[in-house]
């Protein structure tokens, strides 16, 4: 398939990079209904480590089985699948080409206390099950916020050099933030400026609300009358952080929410300029046929 005219001005916005890496992004880019429109919804199976198999998958227990996952982002024309190791090792050779896979190579977990992530895959790793990119998070905040850097920094180095994407989940936790913190637009962006600091091509984070947390940016943002009174304005100062829309920004989908709650936040994404969305739970815990169907209606969406 050719590479759109929009498709290859975000390409040349990514200056450094060498040819596969490129091609790696432009086969993101130009997979399923949204081929070509610069737009991405990728479906993410992370969970599992986060939160257990239980709370993951017991609302859909179809959704127990690996397979499961690479059918239903194949079957409704998503960008992409991304997920640890082991999902992807079930079901790598079954579904080899049929959509881009992202090795997520760090995890946290629900019995942990500590707002960390541990490595639990490699460059070799992504090679080696033909993936497009790889994944990592970091906790801007965390006491361990320099650790994972420093991590992502390696891991980048060695991803780009082999040709591969990396993506950057980027979720404000630690001792200073609350949950409304986590969330606030000042946070949000400032945790997508760093992903994009950090080299990531694509930065994965949260909604932002229209709250400004921090006290050294309350005077600031009034002062110079930013706007974040709505969820597209929102989105809209979030992608300008990210050095001014030169790298791809998507939002997850969150916790599962209502279908019409969770399309109102699409609509915000679509309005403010955002590059699309990462939704994991809010659809793999429906039944397929109504997930596809949601799936339907968000990739309408992001095609304006």
């Amino acid at each position: 398939m050719a590479l759109t005219s929009k498709v290859k001005a975000i390409l040349s916005q990514y200056e450094s990079d060498n040819p596969g890496t490129k091609t790696n992004l432009a086969r993101l880019l130009n997979t399923g209904k949204l081929a070509g429109t610069g737009k991405l919804v990728i479906l993410p199976v992370d969970q599992g480590f986060e939160h257990g198999p239980a709370r993951s998958f017991a609302a859909n227990p179809a959704a127990y089985d690996p397979h499961y996952h690479f059918e239903l982002a194949i079957e409704a024309g998503l960008n992409g699948f991304a997920a640890p190791l082991g999902m992807l090792e079930c079901g790598a050779a079954t579904f080899a080409g049929e959509i881009p896979l992202i090795l997520k190579c760090n995890s946290s977990n629900s019995l942990s206390t500590i707002k960390d992530q541990a490595v639990t895959g490699t460059v070799a790793d992504a090679l080696r099950l033909g993936c497009v990119g790889i994944g990592f998070t970091i906790y801007p905040g965390s006491e361990y916020c320099f650790e994972q850097m420093e991590e992502l920094r390696e891991l980048a180095a060695e991803a780009k050099a082999a040709g591969l994407a990396v993506i950057v989940w980027s979720y404000p936790r630690g001792p200073l933030l609350d949950k409304k913190a986590e969330t606030a637009v000042d946070v949000c962006a400032y945790a997508a400026h760093m992903a994009a600091l950090c080299g990531a091509h694509i930065i994965k984070v949260k909604p932002p609300t229209d709250v400004v947390a921090l006290d050294a940016c309350k005077p600031v943002y009034e002062k110079n009358s930013v706007d974040v009174a709505t969820l597209a304005a929102g989105i809209r100062h979030v992608v300008q952080s990210s050095f001014a829309g030169r790298r791809i920004v998507i939002f997850s989908g969150g916790e599962t929410t209502g279908s019409d709650s969770l399309l109102k936040t699409i609509q915000g994404i679509q309005d403010g300029g955002g590059f699309g969305s990462i939704i994991g739970r809010n659809v793999f815990q429906r039944p397929k046929a109504e997930a596809l169907a949601l799936l339907d209606q968000i990739t309408t969406i992001f095609k304006g």
